[in-house]
């Protein structure tokens, strides 16, 4: 049975903000408070994350982990600036295709959307310590990293045409995308960055991995704005055994998928936006 522990989850950045004072981006960043242990999930494109830290009396300079759900820029950005500020060693967990260049192609030209030049340099020096793992790893004491997520429901295709070189010849599978989950009294807490490997995916894999324990709360990204209805509406049916007590659609889960799930799941998804704090 995995340890349970106390669990404080804070949002840093997100592509909302519903408190003075505060700012918001399109990206993701959690910290996450477990014991005398500091951890970023993510770390948003860092335009915001510094000064929302500062904002709600989050010291930077304490962080000893990150991790990494995926290789893309909204996710990835800040990276030189958490790195830059932590007083001590910080250990980087990643999935290796994560450093891969990666790029968005529509149908006139392609973007580079992979972690940013200064992001890649700040992994450099004796003060990094990068870990990368194809497997599921354990960060800190009850909190893991899903590892490659295996692609099981053919109903969750990645649909946007990501790829690995600037042509559009090679697609991107990200496989590199993870998520984190921690084990508290409460039951299991997951945080999702963007779930391109599929939410359905995301959480079958993690109920294997914790022995099929009670999902307290799912967190985070869903990726279901370009979903068809179709899709969508497979995602909500599939949802519903997972019975989750608490379900927060952030980020890049998009407008019409966020309300539909709140109207399939009342009394059970709450709002989430930068400066929202739960702790488990």
């Amino acid at each position: 049975m995995a340890e349970r522990v106390n669990v404080r989850v804070t949002v840093l950045a997100d592509n909302t903000v519903g408190t003075r004072g505060l700012l918001a981006e399109h990206g993701l960043a959690f910290w996450v408070e477990v014991g005398d242990r500091r951890l970023l999930f993510d770390t948003g494109q860092g335009l915001v994350l510094a000064a929302n830290a500062s904002a709600l009396g989050i010291d930077l300079r304490t962080l000893d982990t990150v991790v990494l759900s995926h290789g893309h820029y909204d996710h990835t950005g800040g990276l030189a600036t958490v790195l830059g500020q932590a007083s001590g060693r910080v250990t980087v967990h990643a999935h290796p295709d994560a450093l891969l260049p990666k790029f968005a192609r529509d149908q006139a030209s392609a973007r580079a959307i992979g972690i940013p030049a200064p992001s890649l340099a700040a992994l450099s020096g004796s003060r990094r310590r990068l870990l990368l793992s194809r497997e599921a790893v354990e960060v800190a004491p009850g909190v893991r990293m899903t590892g490659e997520i295996p692609r099981r429901h053919l109903d969750e295709p990645t649909t946007e045409a990501f790829c690995l070189d600037p042509d559009g010849h090679h697609a991107d599978p990200l496989l590199d995308d993870q998520a984190l989950f921690m084990a508290t009294g409460q039951g299991t807490v997951v945080l999702l960055g963007c779930a391109h490997a599929g939410v359905i995916n995301t959480l079958d894999h993690i109920a294997e991995l914790t022995g099929g324990a009670p999902l307290c709360a799912v967190l985070g990204g869903l990726h279901l704005r370009a979903a068809s209805p179709a899709r969508l509406a497979w995602a909500l049916a599939a949802l519903q055994r997972f019975s989750i007590v608490t379900l927060c659609p952030m980020h890049c889960t998009g407008m019409a998928a966020t309300a539909a799930l709140w109207a399939a799941f009342p009394g059970h998804c709450v709002p989430g936006a930068v400066g929202t704090t739960w702790t488990f």
